[in-house]
């Protein structure tokens, strides 16, 4: 868990453009987050906001700029491998689950990865579907889930390896009104409970007035504006 507070991710003069430069997505963007804040990054679409979180959570690598994440540098294949496995989770607009397996076989998928012990597996995983209220549907498959069900699984999923900064696409995007706001609610509530950051992209405006923090993306720029 991190310090409240403490500074997780900068982004100094970062810029990001695409085929061969002739589309530019990001113009020197900064940016700090902070350990148990939520921030929205609100815009359009095409705004660049996906453009920003995958270069946080190392999906992509910056043309221009300093970005240090968790104490790391993106740009290193090394340090995004450490990143993705450790240190950030993902949660994005389409769940991403494996629909033929069951909740608590795709929770497992990451526990995996790193090595953890069958022990420890399933005490996170029991902690974490016991916060988000997914107990009586641990055994069933992804697709016979609703979607909210889906998403609150793919939440879980991101936190079983206890990351310190959660990257959340559009994660209500294709969820009905009442069900996108439930889903809102878990990741705000679980960053202000472990300490864990979250960047939340949206270009839903009630969302981003739910956020510590509203940072608006327009044209590759940033403006940190009041809620």
């Amino acid at each position: 868990m991190s310090e409240r507070g403490e500074t997780l991710a900068i982004a100094k003069g970062v810029s990001k453009s695409f085929d061969a430069g002739r589309i530019r997505v990001l113009d020197g963007v900064s940016l700090k987050v902070h350990a148990g804040e939520m921030i929205a990054l609100w815009g359009a679409s095409g705004s660049g906001k996906s453009t920003l979180l995958h270069l946080l959570g190392g999906l992509d690598v910056p043309d221009q700029g300093e970005l240090t994440v968790c104490g790391l540098d993106p740009r290193s294949e090394a340090h995004r491998l450490e990143l993705r496995r450790h240190r950030i989770g993902f949660v994005f607009q389409l769940h991403n689950l494996i629909p033929d397996l069951t909740v608590e076989e795709n929770l497992r998928v990451p526990a995996l990865a790193i090595g953890r012990t069958a022990q420890a597996t399933r005490a996170r995983i029991d902690a974490l579907v016991e916060e988000v209220g997914l107990g009586p549907r641990l055994s069933h498959r992804i697709q016979d889930l609703s979607g909210g069900e889906r998403q609150r699984t793919a939440i879980c999923r991101a936190l079983m390896n206890e990351p310190r900064l959660l990257l959340a696409d559009e994660p209500t995007g294709s969820l009905d009104e009442l069900t996108g706001a439930t889903v809102f609610a878990w990741m705000k509530r679980l960053a202000e409970k472990h300490g864990v950051a979250v960047v939340l992209a949206t270009h839903e405006r009630r969302f981003a007035e739910a956020c510590h923090r509203i940072v608006r993306v327009r044209d590759g720029r940033l403006e940190e504006i009041a809620g």
